[in-house]
Order: C-alpha cells, then structure tokens, then sequence
C-alpha cells in the first residue's frame, strides 16, 4: 500500500469531517460570538488572558500533541497498519475531535472553570473532589513520563560516552526557546502587534534559535538536565500565561507545523510503500488488539489529557466563542494528521514486515529525514529538527500538565462558592505550594523511568477522556442542548479503560506469584496507581451516568 494514498484518505476525510461535522457541532450546540469569554469577565492577569486565535491555537496544539500521536501509531503498528489507520481517522473524528470541542465549549460557559467544576455543578463536591485526585493522580503521571522522557532527548552522551550532536544541540535550541519566549511575550504583551507581525517575529526567533542551536551543541548528561526541566516547569506553571506559556507555544506552534508540512511533503514527494502487513492479528507478542490498541494510540484519537488543557488553560484565553471549533476540533484533526503519518513513517522502515529498532522518536525522525533527502535536504539537518520538535511536544506538554496539576491541587481545597478558606486549606491552595507538592511526587516517580510509568498512562488517558464526555453530555443535558453524540464514545471508552486497567493489575497481581518477578519499587507502584485510577473512575463513572439517565 502506498504511504501517499494512506495520507490523502486521511486528509480528506479530516478537511470534511471539520468542514461538514464540525460546523454542524457548533451549530447545534449554540456557539455565540457576541458572548463575553471567561478571559474578558474574569481576567486576573494570570490565568485568565484573552489572546489572539492563532496564539491560544499554538497553545492548544502544542501542548495537546505531546510525543503521544508519534509513540502511538509506531507501537500500535504491531497490529498491523489498518486498525491503527481506521481508529485514528474514526476515533478522532467522532471520539477525538467532539471531545474537545465539547469541553472547550463546556469550560468557557461555565467560567473558564475545568471539568471537575462540572461535574461539582451537576453531581455534587464528593464527585469533583473525587474526580480532581484522578486528574491530579494523572497529571503525575504524565510529569514523571515527559519529564524523563525530555531528560533523555537532551542527554549528550551516548552509553559508550561517546557524544549525541543531535541531542546536544536540541538541547541548546530548547533553552534559547525559553529566552526567546519570555522576549516574544513582552512584545506581543505591551505593542499588540498584528496576527502577520507577530509570526514574521516568531519565525525568525525560531530560525536564529535553531541556526545557534545547531552550531553551540550543549554536551550535559541526563540527571542534570532531569534537574532542570523540573525547575522550569515549577516557573513555567506559577508565571503569568502571557509572559511564557502563551508565548513558548505560539513559537513552538511555528516548529511542529513547519515539521507537518515537511513530513506531509517528503511523504508526497517520496511516496513510500508500506513495509508492514495491513492486518498482522487480534493477538500480537502477548498484546491483545482488544484494548490494547485503543489505549496506545490514545493522542492521535482521542485523550482524556486534551480535556485538561481545554478546560484548564485554553478556556481561559479565548477571546471570542467562534474561536472555539478551530482552536479544539480543527487542532485535535491536525494532530491526528500527524499520528497518520507517524503510521506512514515506521511502515516505510520496516524490513520484510518486521518493525524497525529504536525508540519511536528515533524511527520517525530517521523516516522524515529519508524522505526529505530525496529533495536534496541535508539528512543531518533534517533529523535534528525533527528531534527538536519531537521534544518541543513534550517540553510544551510539560508546561501545561504541571499548570493543570496545580489547578486541580488547589481546587481539592477551594470552596467553589467563593468562601474563605481557612488558614490549612488556603496553605495547600497556594499556587506555589500546590505546585512543590505536585512536581515532587512527579519527580520522585521519574526517577524509576517513563518505561515504568507508560503502561498507566495510555489506561488513565484513555478513562479520563470517558469520564470527560460524561461531564460534558451532563452539560449539554442540564443546558437543554443535544449530546447525543457523546454516548457512544464515552460508553466504548469506558469498556476499553476498564479492560485495560484490569488486565494491568491481573498481569501485576499474577507477577506477585513467581519469585523474583515482583518489584516493590516499580510494580508494586504501579499497581497501587492502577488500583486508585480504576476505583476513581468507576466510583466517577457511576456516579455521572446516574445523573445522565436521571429525569
């Protein structure tokens, strides 16, 4: 099967789906222009910015995209490249693409407040309070993966000792990005430059950071630079979102479209033959395609994470309701475009049907990297700027995650009504305190390594997108709009993250038996998170379908 055909079926079938299905969606459910936003009503200089379309869109798609739509799609391949095509065009047209849409929307009419507000509105505070431990027990998760994850992409030095140019100079790249960020947030924060002015600055800090990058590799082994992301994320999720969140992810939005169109345009122009069978087994290696499938590739179809960030920071930016679709559907299809051509990538490495060695960053780096040298691209080149914008994804997943930690730390001690804390609760609601203690359990998880910590992941991303479209078909239930188009997903979604869960502790439980199998460090770990994620969601999960069906 040709690499080209796959991506033109999947591109049409994403321009239609925003153009005919979107559309309809916003139409449906009220979308309203002349509406005041959140960000206007309760601006606080903080949390709550109006920003421009393109800016929020950067944001969004930069934070949302993470490593996941790249490391899904090459694992999921073991399948064979049919299903993983099939459920990323389907599950992120109607599972993917509603979500957000719908817990944007969501979020913005009910004052940029996340979805545990939701939930506290239509369930009760027993319900959010519950619902805000998963999110925050999720968001530790994800620290600890990308935290480590991050950390190895700088690391300069290979096992041997010898030096990783390539990582040394993303490595570089990545801290001239946070400079150039908090220079570029000042300018757009008090000139107010145009939509073309601001992007004519923001390519040329990207290129003049890149072209330094490239020429001052920075050599630093991974603890150190383990130690650093830490400290940058604690800063980036306690400063204002206009002096370096909104900023940084408008920059990085500049590098990770960049890295589509030339991905796009090296599959077009080198039109590779997919390696891979279409279709390998519903059993592969001891992997069942039922669940497993629809857990691994969970950011290039539908992720519970892109909720958070909806309703934990996006929401509170918009500046005006018909920026909605763009910013959540339009960038949740984009995102699937390029878990489509992650899939194109690893199919075009594959030697005899056999996928290729390597971490997937690596496999779809070295794939975009052979496509482009066809056009006479330098490969080295190429392969460190695609390096670099893998790791954009996950630094810039980082900066939001750790802002959605913290909100969802505070609120567990807010009263939503507006009452005053007293002097415990205001102490864990600091936005300085909520965030040491969230960063310190991420830490201490990231030192076991994200190979620990991925198998939860996909499982607790997966249930928390379930849990997020029941909160928000209860919204357009309670709001008098239709959600019928929620229950479907959110009721496949659950099945899959329950099975998943429970095969995860089965598997963890069954090591328990063979003598030196159990680890109590990581295993048991994981087993205390998969136990606390499942009965959190199930007690959630109950409790929001019984609203859902109540009169």
């Amino acid at each position: 099967m040709s690499g080209l055909t796959i991506l033109l079926i999947a591109f049409v079938a994403f321009l239609l789906a925003y153009l005919i299905y979107g559309r309809w969606l916003a139409k449906k459910w009220g979308v309203d222009p002349k509406a005041a936003t959140p960000a206007h009503t309760m601006r606080d200089g903080v949390d709550y910015v109006p920003a421009k379309r393109s800016v929020v869109f950067g944001h969004q798609f930069a934070s949302i995209a993470g490593a996941g739509p790249i490391n899904g799609p090459i694992i999921a391949a073991m399948f064979g490249w049919l299903p993983v095509l099939l459920w990323i065009i389907f599950g992120g047209i109607f599972f993917g693409a509603v979500q957000d849409f719908a817990a944007l929307y969501a979020s913005v009419k009910n004052k940029g407040k996340t979805i545990g507000y939701i939930i506290e509105l239509y369930i009760g505070k027993t319900g959010k309070r519950l619902f805000l431990v998963f999110v925050w027990l999720f968001s530790i998760l994800v620290v600890a993966a990308f935290a480590d994850i991050v950390a190895v992409t700088f690391n300069g030095f290979a096992a041997d000792g010898a030096l990783i140019k390539a990582n040394a100079s993303v490595a570089t790249t990545s801290i001239l990005f946070i400079i150039a960020a908090v220079i570029l947030g000042f300018y757009l924060n008090r000139s107010k430059p145009s939509g073309y002015a601001s992007g004519a600055v923001a390519v040329a800090m990207l290129l003049v950071c890149i072209a330094l990058g490239m020429a001052f590799p920075l050599y630093v082994a991974k603890m150190p630079w383990l130690y650093f992301v830490f400290i940058y994320i604690f800063v980036a999720s306690v400063t204002p979102v206009w002096a370096l969140l909104q900023p940084r992810d408008y920059l990085n939005s500049f590098l990770l479209v960049i890295m589509i169109v030339a991905a796009f345009v090296g599959v077009i122009f080198a039109n590779p033959t997919m390696r891979i069978a279409s279709f390998t087994g519903f059993e592969v290696n001891g992997n069942y395609m039922f669940p497993i499938l629809f857990v691994t590739v969970a950011c290039g179809a539908v992720s519970g994470f892109h909720s958070l960030v909806s309703s934990g920071t996006s929401s509170k930016q918009i500046d005006n309701e018909r920026d909605i679709l763009p910013i959540s559907f339009g960038g949740m299809l984009l995102e699937c475009l390029l878990a489509v051509i992650a899939l194109v990538a690893v199919g075009s490495l594959a030697v005899d049907g056999v996928l290729p060695k390597g971490s997937p960053p690596v496999i779809f780096a070295t794939a975009i990297a052979n496509f482009l040298s066809g056009l006479g691209l330098p490969q080295e080149l190429v392969y460190t700027v695609i390096t670099l914008a893998v790791s954009a994804f996950a630094l810039t997943s980082l900066d939001s995650v750790a802002r959605v930690g913290r909100l969802a730390f505070q609120e567990m001690f807010l009263d939503s009504d507006g009452g005053k804390p007293g002097p415990v609760a205001a102490f864990f609601a600091n936005r300085y305190v909520a965030t040491f203690f969230t960063l310190l359990v991420g830490y201490l998880l990231a030192l076991r390594g994200y190979a620990d910590i991925w198998p939860l992941f996909g499982s607790a991303n997966q249930l928390l997108a379930a849990l997020a479209l029941i909160a928000c078909a209860l919204f357009l239930k309670r709001t008098n709009r239709e959600g019928w188009m929620l229950y479907v997903p959110m009721v496949l979604m659950l099945l899959v993250t329950f099975a998943a869960l429970g095969l995860t502790i089965y598997q963890l439980v069954g090591k328990m038996a063979v003598e030196g199998a159990f680890s109590i460090a990581s295993d048991g770990l994981q087993l205390v998170f998969a136990v606390l994620l499942l009965g959190l969601g199930i007690v959630v999960a109950t409790a929001c379908m019984a609203k859902l069906r109540a009169k």
